[in-house]
């Protein structure tokens, strides 16, 4: 009895976390591969994707999943010629991302402050935007599906420059659920 109490004090004291493992949405450059896919939801061609992984989260939902969209994600590969280190294109263009959730809905914040396109990736900024977008939503969705209220998602690009002042056009709501 007391190694059950102390077991319990002891989680008590840790603080108890849920892990919830849940796919998380990523777009991904397929840079040095000999593969296309056709993205009918930009409707282009491109040498990227948006795929979804599993992931085992704990924190805020759905404000982490928005968080893990922008993983570090290296494609397991059985071919040793294959030495792309990393191929989430959050990371390899420098744009970051955010959740919050607020009163009027969940907040999705694109960084685009320090965005650059690497030499290999076949993408313009706005391609790579509207792919991380793609992302966003499919993993709003799916977390979304069981909820009963409806979720009000306002995206913001932020970090503008001249350069990059027309990606504000890219910003909107959307609601998911509650039909």
């Amino acid at each position: 009895m007391k190694v059950l109490i102390a077991l319990l004090s002891f989680v008590l004291q840790a603080g108890a976390t849920t892990i919830s493992v849940v796919p998380v949405f990523e777009p991904l450059s397929m840079h040095g591969t000999d593969v296309d896919e056709a993205i009918t939801d930009i409707g282009e061609a491109l040498q990227a994707t948006v795929a979804s992984r599993p992931m085992a989260l704990t924190g805020a939902f759905p404000e982490v999943m928005i968080d893990a969209i922008r993983s570090p994600h290296k494609f397991p590969s059985n071919n040793p010629n294959y030495k792309v280190e990393e191929v989430n294109l959050l990371v390899l263009c420098n744009i970051g991302i955010t959740g919050e959730m607020k009163e009027d809905g969940l907040r999705v914040s694109l960084d685009v402050s320090a965005l650059t396109i690497p030499e290999g990736v076949d993408l313009t900024g706005r391609q790579a935007i509207k792919l991380a977008l793609i992302a966003v939503r499919k993993t709003l969705e799916g977390y979304q599906q069981p909820q009963t209220d409806p979720l009000i998602v306002n995206i913001s690009i932020e970090g503008v420059d001249d350069g990059t002042a027309s990606l504000k056009d890219l910003e909107g709501s959307y609601t998911l659920g509650g039909e």
